[in-house]
Parts: C-alpha cells; sequence; structure tokens
C-alpha cells in the first residue's frame, strides 16, 4: 500500500478512536450527574432519539441545534445518489476499460495513489462489488426509511446530521481510493470472481435480512395488525436477533461492513479501519438504548446483552 491508503486509514482510524472516546466517557460522565457545561454538551451531542429523554435538563440554546430524527432519510439519498454515481463511474471503467473522471484521478494523486499502478489481484472487481452492495443496502435503508420505520418526535443534534451526511459519501470515495484511478484491467469476468466474493455477499445477504426482519419488528410496535399506525410509544421488541440483544440491527450493520472487508479480500487495512470505525459507533449508540430499556421497562429481559450476542 501507498500513501494514500495509509492517509485514509489514519483518518478511519482516528475517527473510530474518537468513538470509543466516547464510549469511555460515557461510563465516566453518565447522565444521571449531567449538570450542563462540557459534560451536558457531551451527553446531548452523542445521544439522539429516544435515549436524550431523562439525561437531565440542557439549555434551551441546545435546542436550536437539533433536528427531527427522522432526517436520517436524508443520509440515504444522499448515498443512493452519491454511490450510484461512483458505482456508474467504476463500472464503466472496470467493462469498458476506460478511466476514471479526472477529477477523481486528481483527488488519487493528491493521496498520493498511482494511477499507473498494476492490478495486485482483484481488487478492481471486489471494489466494484463492494460499491454495489453499498448502494444496495442504502436503497434497502432508504426504502425502509420510507415505508416501514414509523418515526416519533426524537431528535438528533445538528453535528449528528452532518456527519451521517458526510459519512456516506466518505466510505463511497474510500471504496473507490482501493483502485488505481487507471483502470486498465483486461481479465474476464470469471475470472475474476474468487471464493471471498461468494462469502462476502452470503454474509451480506444474511446481515441484510436480519436487519430488515429486526426493524420491521420495531415498526410492528407501533402498528396495529392491519399495518396503521396505532402510537408512537416505546415497547419492548421480541423476536429474531432481539432475544439476544438491545440492538440486533446495530449487530447487522457491523456485519454488513464486515462482509465488505471480506469481499475484499480480508486484506484492506483501510477498510478494516472502517470496520472499527463502525464497531465503536454502533456500540455507543447500542449502549445507550440498552441503558434506555432497562430504565424504563423494570421487566426488560435480563440475559440481552446490548450489541454483540454473548459478549457485549
Amino acid at each position: 500500500p501507498g500513501p494514500m491508503p495509509a492517509v485514509l486509514a489514519a483518518a478511519w482510524a482516528l475517527l473510530a478512536a474518537a468513538f470509543l472516546t466516547a464510549l469511555l466517557l460515557l461510563r465516566w460522565a453518565p447522565a444521571r450527574r449531567l449538570g450542563g457545561g462540557v459534560s451536558g454538551f457531551f451527553q446531548d451531542l452523542i445521544r439522539y432519539g429516544k435515549t436524550k429523554r431523562g439525561c437531565g435538563q440542557c439549555p434551551a440554546w441546545f435546542r436550536l441545534l437539533q433536528v427531527p430524527k427522522r432526517w436520517f432519510t436524508h443520509f440515504y439519498v444522499v448515498s443512493v445518489l452519491w454511490n450510484g454515481f461512483l458505482l456508474i463511474w467504476l463500472f464503466q471503467a472496470e467493462f469498458l476499460r476506460g478511466s476514471l473522471p479526472s477529477w477523481i484521478q486528481h483527488v488519487h494523486h493528491a493521496l498520493g495513489r498511482d494511477s499507473q499502478s498494476e492490478d495486485t489481484g482483484n481488487e478492481h472487481f471486489s471494489a466494484l462489488l463492494v460499491l454495489l452492495l453499498l448502494w444496495l443496502h442504502s436503497c434497502r435503508r432508504l426504502a425502509e426509511c420510507l415505508w416501514t420505520s414509523v418515526f416519533s418526535s426524537g431528535v438528533i443534534h445538528i453535528v449528528q446530521y452532518c456527519f451521517g451526511l458526510v459519512y456516506y459519501i466518505a466510505v463511497g470515495s474510500t471504496v473507490l481510493c482501493q483502485v488505481p484511478a487507471n483502470v486498465r484491467n483486461g481479465k474476464e469476468l470469471s475470472v475474476q470472481i474468487c471464493w471471498y466474493h461468494l462469502v462476502g455477499v452470503t454474509v451480506y445477504t444474511w446481515a441484510s435480512l436480519h436487519q430488515h426482519k429486526c426493524l420491521v419488528i420495531l415498526a410492528n410496535l407501533r402498528k396495529s395488525k392491519s399495518g396503521k399506525v396505532i402510537n408512537l410509544s416505546h415497547g419492548v421488541p421480541f423476536g429474531d436477533w432481539f432475544e439476544r440483544v438491545s440492538c440486533p440491527h446495530y449487530f447487522a450493520e457491523l456485519l454488513i461492513y464486515v462482509s465488505m472487508a471480506i469481499t475484499l479480500g480480508f486484506h484492506s487495512v483501510t477498510w478494516w479501519c472502517v470496520v472499527t470505525c463502525v464497531l465503536f459507533n454502533q456500540a455507543l449508540a447500542a449502549v445507550l438504548c440498552h441503558e434506555f430499556y432497562q430504565k424504563n421497562f423494570t421487566s426488560y429481559p435480563k440475559h440481552r446483552k446490548a450489541f454483540i450476542p454473548f459478549v457485549f
């Protein structure tokens, strides 16, 4: 790997460290000690939706920095458009044996990527496949936000909202930077398909199906049998992976990113840094949700973990 992968890997590793730090600080500065100032801002920054409830009184001006949680939908709109755009360019470059647009090549050069470097195996097809999986994931999540999920009046911090918008642009761009900008590769598609592509897609499909099931379970807590929304309150979910963890949809998200690391052939240090970032980000959100369930439902199942079955 040249300078470019090292720069990207360091950036993602730094972001992962930030989420890990937030997770550790959450243990040292719990919501019950919230008074305001730095601690209050920190709690307000990391919490969203239902987990903001009962975490103490925040200054009125904090409310100016909140946007509706239903704006999560915007993340996937951006991702479908941006990563779909990158997917089209990479597909054309891969199968028409052309080059990526000059502006993408300039970005590669700026990050130290040698556009004339040789394909070290199946990295072109692997990146194309991962970008396709990322785009399909975004399409599904967008559809779920629009037609499955039932959003309450919960809010998210404007910083979280801006991060979400930038995140999916950065993830897709990271995939694209796994290959040389000058894509010239004459291999047949049948030769490029490897065992780790099949394993990766299998894990991706398995995790995606379970994530969808869990999101349907959450939505049904607020719907009648006919599918009509009857309330916006929170309840205790049961079924599927909810029997083991409080936030199986977050665990499934982690597995989806692990599946992409597998699809890239296991060896992309940069993508494993992305996976680590997702791990700590989702763990932080899961701990907050787990805490909410335990505080608000006295009969909440004690055997459930927050995030990873039997582990955490």
